[in-house]
């Protein structure tokens, strides 16, 4: 009964192995390749269960989605002689479907060991021997990612087309402790610096705010003045004009004036030179004689009753008359 036991195991065990050598895998985010006796097959298998012939072909899951390579405790040394390390860098990649079996036909299933672990040792320490540490540790140090990634992917697309480096992450270098010490102190001295000149700049702003302002107040002060200004002008512009009409309205009342006296006068000589006619003069005559007559007792009569002709007298009314007019 044991026998039976024992041997039904037996065979059990044998079949599940078995169908291990045959039934497979592949995870999400691979491809499965294949080898027969010790060749690379050509064809490639996606996500999911597949069968294959037992004990003949080996089988082997690449990843065909992003991973990240860390590469830790990298040494170098730089232009000045001072050794340094890297502590960890890390490579973002990833290996193209269509390029894993000529990237695993020419470098094996591990070729990120080739072309990112070993590559990346050889090109932090080409960059390392050709600056000095302050250019590695201070200056050049946040241009390390790119020209590590760049690095790596030109001399990839030459000999490893289909395998991408997306992007590249270095940690601070390791220095000597003496060396470090000296860096925080010149890094104590430029925060200070910094701060100093972010003062600097801050006095400098409101200095310049001030100048602005103090330009402003001047200008609308100017404005304001140059306003009042002319306010002042268009007044003195506007009494000018008022005084100018009301010189011209008292010059047109004289002339009014003037012209009403000289047509006054033109028409009482009109009427004087109407009322001098023969009659008149006698009649004026006659009525002075009137006025003046006197009464004279004897045998001789004044000789102006006498001497003097009637037009003479006229004459003489005309002009008493003429200097009555003037009074």
């Amino acid at each position: 009964m044991w026998e039976v036991g024992a041997f039904a195991a037996v065979v059990v065990g044998m079949l599940m192995g078995l169908h291990s050598q045959i039934v497979h895998s592949v995870p999400e985010g691979h491809v499965g390749i294949y080898w027969r006796g010790g060749a690379l097959l050509d064809g490639i298998t996606g996500p999911g269960y597949h069968a294959k012939a037992p004990f003949l072909t080996q089988f082997e899951p690449v990843q065909v989605t992003v991973q990240t390579d860390k590469v830790t405790d990298i040494p170098c040394g730089t232009k000045g002689g001072v050794m340094i390390g890297f502590e960890k860098v890390e490579v973002v990649n990833r290996l193209r479907a269509s390029a894993v079996l000529d990237t695993v036909r020419n470098y094996g299933v591990h070729y990120d060991q080739t072309w990112i672990y070993d590559k990346l040792h050889h090109e932090i320490n080409q960059f390392c021997s050709k600056h000095s540490l302050d250019d590695v540790y201070i200056t050049m140090f946040d241009t390390v990612d790119d020209f590590l990634k760049e690095r790596l992917q030109e001399e990839i697309d030459e000999f490893c087309p289909g395998l991408d480096i997306l992007s590249v992450r270095v940690t601070k270098p390791v220095i000597p402790e003496a060396v470090r010490r000296n860096y925080e102190v010149i890094e104590e001295q430029r925060t200070k610096l910094l701060a100093e000149e972010a003062r600097q700049k801050v006095v400098e702003k409101e200095a310049e705010t001030e100048r602005k302002r103090a330009v402003i107040e001047a200008e609308r002060d100017a404005e304001t003045s140059a306003l009042r200004g002319a306010m002042a002008v268009a007044e003195v512009e506007s009494q000018r004009k008022v005084a100018e009409i009301q010189d011209a309205i008292a010059a047109q009342a004289m002339r009014s004036e003037a012209e009403a006296k000289l047509f006054a006068a033109e028409k009482s000589a009109e009427g004087n030179a109407k009322l001098l006619t023969r009659e008149f003069l006698d009649l004026q005559y006659v009525q002075a004689l009137g006025a003046n007559s006197k009464i004279y007792f004897g045998d001789s009569i004044p000789a102006m009753f006498t001497d003097n002709h009637p037009d003479q007298l006229a004459k003489g009314a005309a002009a008493a008359h003429a200097q009555g007019e003037k009074r």
